[in-house]
Parts: C-alpha cells; structure tokens; sequence
C-alpha cells in the first residue's frame, strides 16, 4: 500500500440504523454501519486520491473486527489498528425522524446520536500508542496528522495522548474542533483553545466558535489563535472562510444542495479541504474542495457520500463565481451550471 499522505487517529464506533425512520421505540430491525470523525475524514480523502491510514483502538469483539474490515474496504490503511481484549467498540445508535406526528418523533429531516462509549476501547489509548511499532512509522513519516476536539474528551490519558502528539517539532497537525458538548461537561473547555493554538491547521463552525471561543469574529479569533497557518471558519450551508495569521481571508460559497441528511458533512469538508491542502491547491480551491466533498455527504443518509468524477471536481474547482454559485448538488449527482 501507498505510504499514507495523511494519519488521521482518534474513535470509530459501530452503528446501528433502524430500517426505518422514527421515535427508537418503534425501531424493530437494524442495519449496522461505521462511524467516526476521524476515520470518516481517511475515507474520504482516500476517495479523493490521497493515501490515508486511521489510526484508533477496538475492542477484540466482533464489532471492531466488521468496523476495521469496512474502513479497509475504502483503501484506508488500518494496519496500525490496535484491538482490547477487555474493553468494548464504541457504539452509537442513529435515530431519524419521520414526521408522522408520534409524540417523541424528532421530526422529518432531522436526526440524533445516541452514543454508548463510555469505558471504550478507543477511551484508553494514550501516549503510549506513539511508541507502537505499528504507529509510530505511520505517524512519523506522514505529511499530516489529523485529530479532532472529540478524541481529547474521551478521557485523561486520550487527551494527554493529543497533547503529547501537538508537543513534537516538525509534526504537521490539522484539528478539527468537532465541539461536543455532552463530552465536555465537567471538563475544561479551555483545553482546546490550547490544543487548537498548538496545531497547524485549524477547522470549526461559527456556532462552534461563538459557543467555545465566544466570537466568531475572524480576526478576533486570529488573536485567540495566533500560531496555527490557517484558520478555516465554516458558517454552515452558507460560506467557508480561510484567514491567515496576518488576518488577511478568502471566502468561497457553498454549493445549493438538496440536502438528505446532515451528519458527516463536517468531516467531509474537513477531507477535501485537506485534500487541497496537500495538493497544494490555492486556498480558494481548498475551500471549494471542502464543499464539493461536504456537498456530496449531504445528498445520502449515511456520514459517507459518493464524490463526483475527477473531471468534473477538477471543472468545478476551475469555475468562474458566477458557474461555482449556479451548480446545484442533488441525489442525482452534481449538476455544473449549463455552458454559456
């Protein structure tokens, strides 16, 4: 296998999916899938031609061993993947409303996470894993290494992994700030203004910042976070924004999607702008990457959607504004504005 451009190490989790919408208590079958932010970023910068590896922890149980084999199966290496003969694969469960008027449906489009981590296998790594035989050439030979806010929350020795991680020289780290606020309680949220300023690359939502930063305000958060290269503020379906340390940023629109389901599309963005990144791309085609992988997330019900031929990524990264605004983005595919 291609030596990975990008490590991407935190918790996938098994997922089950009832066959069909509505309140849980209604669910009677289930299908099973993967999640995780971290691994959802490898397999989407894998489908976009970049060699990615996950890194994470499973449990020895039969859960772990499908998760692995199916992130596998989207030509991530997981050679690097340990297994915990005591402790279990995070699980989540994934409700979806229906709009059929039951009195706890969440309602048609939108949908919830329950998740069952606690004590997970994922939830004892720490710094040890850098000294793995298997890690450590994976996580010292990689361009990038991609972490979230999640993986620091999990537990102590996870976020002392993270912080370890972030202390080496010459070690190229994006962040993600994926906020979570049910993992957080209790902890200091603060932490991650620390372990944001201490990376590289810096990814987060302007609700996430208004909540965690308290501004969403680009040179105010520049002055919150001075040392990282870039600073990429995603305000949701409408705009990203790349600001740079001398406060000077590029905007790019997002793409009009016919939107299925939002879960994933974060970590999706955060693939394709990365994927720009080590393409070096100008920054205004990393932000458009960004979407174009956010936009085809958006169009089908799990975290993971089909990218568009290369051809037409690389006619739309080419765009003129005016065409980029008029493409539009469905369950059907892309559809690039009609030629002028």
């Amino acid at each position: 296998m291609t030596p990975p451009a990008a490590v991407c190490l935190g918790e996938s989790m098994a997922v089950l999916i009832p066959e069909h919408p509505g309140p849980l208590e209604q669910a009677e079958h289930f299908g099973r899938s993967f999640g995780g932010a971290e691994s959802n970023v490898a397999c989407t910068l894998a489908a976009l031609g970049i060699p990615a590896a996950w890194i994470g922890r499973v449990g020895a149980d039969g859960f772990g061993r499908q998760l692995v084999r199916q992130i596998a199966e989207h030509g991530v290496d997981t050679s690097a993947v340990g297994y915990d003969e005591t402790r279990p694969t995070g699980l989540y469960v994934k409700e979806t409303g229906s709009g059929q008027g039951h009195p706890h449906d969440l309602g048609a489009g939108h949908s919830r996470l329950h998740y069952y981590r606690r004590g997970s296998a994922a939830s004892a790594m720490g710094p040890e894993l850098l000294a793995d035989p298997a890690a450590a050439p994976l996580l010292a030979a990689a361009p990038l290494i991609h972490l979230t806010g999640i993986t620091p929350a999990l537990s102590d020795s996870c976020h002392r992994l993270v912080r370890t991680l972030l202390a080496i020289p010459d070690r190229p780290v994006s962040f993600d700030l994926n906020w979570r606020p049910s993992l957080w309680a209790g902890r200091d949220r603060q932490a991650l203004r620390f372990l944001m300023n201490a990376s590289d690359v810096v990814l987060l939502g302007t609700d996430e910042a208004r909540e965690v930063l308290g501004t969403d305000d680009p040179a105010a958060l520049r002055k919150l976070l001075p040392r990282p290269s870039v600073l990429v503020l995603k305000d949701d379906a409408h705009r990203s924004t790349s600001i740079a340390p001398d406060g000077s940023t590029v905007t790019e629109l997002a793409l009009r999607v016919d939107v299925v389901e939002r879960t994933g599309a974060g970590d999706a963005f955060a693939a394709g702008y990365l994927a720009g990144k080590l393409r070096n791309l100008p920054e205004g085609r990393r932000l458009r990457l960004g979407h174009l992988a956010a936009a085809a997330a958006l169009t089908v019900p799990g975290d993971l959607g089909p990218m568009p031929p290369a051809a037409l990524i690389e006619q739309l990264l080419a765009a003129d504004e005016a065409d980029w605004a008029a493409t539009t983005v469905d369950g059907a595919g892309f559809h690039p504005a009609p030629a002028r």
